[in-house]
């Protein structure tokens, strides 16, 4: 959002991320669960979740390997507090802290799994900050990157023309803001510049068959509710336009007779064993 909104858009704002936040947990963890059961965490293991939010998956993943410590961390003062509250009850084996997704607080070669999620295409200089998660993983460590792409939605039948909507609008959005909003999709590149092994990339499909409609439409109804007034100062879409698009695929995905789609791409990569 922009620096200059008022106090009550920014409010409105941070508890539509909120929203968002455990929606897309609800939609994406049952398929992205079973992504990190491949590379188990070993027993007194040591996780990184960086850029955790509100805590969504770093509860998930102290849940999921219950024998390894979590490390959270944030920018956002709010989110470390409610992370903090939301793992009260794993105690001292997961410990939030607030830091930098460019300049990590920790030394190299410190965490087995290193965690970013729904973070890279809503910052400028991704590969920054893949070089820093990098960084910091150990030598066989893993690295799980969900990178969302915004060129992965599609829904059919629509009154407008959604692909029109999610053609321009990531383009133009990013440009004037400095982002990548098709960073889902150039994540292998910077992956292999880094040196990186074992590279795969698995599609979470958060679609009107897997996914309950309601909380694929509470996905929707948090982005309207939190980007419009973004949306519409730094694209071509005006505020109204932008509000009907979104009520226009909202409709869409709690139609009965519709499809809706979003491929979220999920990266994976190990850091090799020797240099």
């Amino acid at each position: 959002m922009t620096e200059d909104l008022n106090p009550q858009l920014e409010q409105m704002a941070h508890e539509s991320m909120v929203r968002n936040l455990k929606h897309q947990a609800d939609a994406i963890w049952p398929q992205e669960r079973l992504l990190f059961l491949r590379d188990p965490v070993p027993d007194g293991g040591t996780i990184l979740d960086a850029g955790c939010g509100t805590g969504e998956v770093t509860y998930r993943l102290a849940e999921l390997f219950p024998a390894a410590r979590v490390h959270a961390v944030d920018i956002l003062d709010e989110h470390v507090e409610r992370t903090r509250a939301r793992c009260a009850p794993f105690g001292d084996r997961v410990r939030v802290t607030r830091g930098d997704v460019y300049a990590l607080d920790f030394p190299a070669e410190t965490f087995d799994l290193v965690v970013n999620r729904h973070v890279l295409q809503a910052i400028p200089h991704p590969e920054r900050v893949i070089a820093e998660l990098s960084r910091v993983a150990r030598r066989g460590g893993m690295l799980h990157l969900l990178a969302e792409d915004y060129g992965m939605i599609h829904m059919a039948p629509t009154r407008l023309d959604a692909d029109v909507f999610w053609h321009e609008g990531p383009r133009t959005f990013g440009g004037a803001t400095g982002t990548d909003l098709h960073i889902g999709r150039k994540a292998f590149s910077i992956l292999k510049d880094l040196g990186l092994a074992r590279i795969t990339i698995d599609y979470v499909v958060v679609d009107t068959v897997r996914v309950p409609r309601e909380t694929f439409a509470a996905i929707w109804e948090a982005w309207r509710d939190g980007y419009v007034d973004a949306i519409a100062e730094n694209t071509r879409f005006s505020r109204e336009e932008t509000i009907d698009y979104f009520e226009d695929m909202i409709a869409c995905i709690r139609d009965p007779r519709g499809y809706a789609v979003w491929h979220v791409p999920i990266w994976r990569a190990e850091r090799p064993k020797s240099a």
